[in-house]
């Protein structure tokens, strides 16, 4: 595994960082033994960054990476959770969102206890544009200047958002002072517009977690989950590519982490799995180099969504 730095954060990252989401059978369920076992290989095959929140799967995503990271040296991870959005156990879509300066404390507090660490690296701020951004300027102001006081305190050491829209990534970048930036579903085989937000974030020093390397599991021979906001037709398409893949003698899965992960100006790309097997298998396709007249072929099949902006 290579490490590379994190922007100004002073974060020497590995390549690939581990997202915990799966843990929390957003993705489908998940037998907790296993999920387990993914965080261990994780950390034995290199990884040396985790990242969670507390919405997944109602908090039991902090709750079993908690669990898995007991007993681990602390020196040995980066660690960084989320505030701002919260769901309740088994309902997906029905979210509490609430960037006050009290409920974002009491949120840090209560997630480090789930997960065992009074320290995090990075605080992420989660998806201020749900809801038709009707809390979106809330976020942008009292969130964002709670979680700054949060790292003058100590606390914490970087901020940082985890959202999906292009133009609010471009309004932070050039509007406000953040350390790091987790993009997700931007640089993957059908959506590449993360490009569009290096260069002012290498004149920042504003740290690229590149997040869904596999388009929250479009980019997968089982597919997304119900919740995904891809129509029929869309996902048609995205079956298409995968039989295409698995006719060639290989997955589209293979394809799509070896595409986010292998651009040298992307310091980390964060994949999210439970399975141990298939934790082995992304760092093993991480070092293997893609097939550009595949990626050519697979890219052509996905022509009509290419850049589409999903309305999660």
């Amino acid at each position: 595994m290579r490490y590379n730095l994190l922007g100004k954060t002073g974060m020497k990252v590995s390549r690939l960082s581990f997202g915990a989401s799966a843990l929390g059978a957003v993705f489908h369920p998940v037998d907790e033994t296993e999920a387990i076992k993914a965080v261990h290989t994780a950390l034995d095959l290199g990884i040396n960054y985790f990242d969670v929140a507390p919405a997944y799967g109602g908090t039991l995503s902090e709750t079993v990476l908690g669990k898995a990271l007991k007993g681990i040296a602390r020196d040995r991870y980066y660690l960084s959770t989320k505030v701002g959005k919260y769901t309740a156990p088994g309902s997906y879509g029905n979210d509490e969102l609430n960037y006050s300066r009290a409920r974002i404390r009491a949120s840090l507090a209560e997630s480090a206890a789930r997960l065992g660490s009074e320290y995090f690296d990075i605080i992420h701020i989660h998806d201020i544009e749900y809801q038709d951004r009707k809390h979106t300027e809330w976020a942008l102001t009292e969130g964002y200047e709670s979680v700054q006081e949060l790292k003058r305190e100590g606390l914490i050491g970087n901020v940082s958002f985890g959202i999906y829209p292009m133009d609010l990534w471009k309004r932070i970048f050039t509007t406000l002072e953040i350390d790091a930036a987790l993009v997700h579903n931007h640089h993957c085989l059908n959506d590449t517009r993360l490009l569009e937000l290096l260069p002012i974030a290498a004149e920042k020093g504003i740290g690229i977690v590149n997040g869904s390397p596999m388009a929250s599991s479009l980019l997968t021979d089982r597919g997304p989950a119900a919740w995904h906001p891809a129509s029929a037709e869309d996902r048609a398409i995205f079956r298409r590519a995968a039989e295409f893949c698995r006719s060639q003698g290989t997955s589209i899965s293979k394809l799509a982490i070896q595409f986010a992960s292998q651009n040298e100006e992307i310091p980390t790309t964060l994949f999210s799995s439970a399975n141990p097997a298939a934790v082995r298998s992304n760092v093993e396709c991480h070092e293997e180099p893609y097939d550009a007249s595949l990626l050519a072929e697979v890219r052509k099949i996905l022509t009509p969504v290419l850049d589409k902006e999903w309305s999660y």
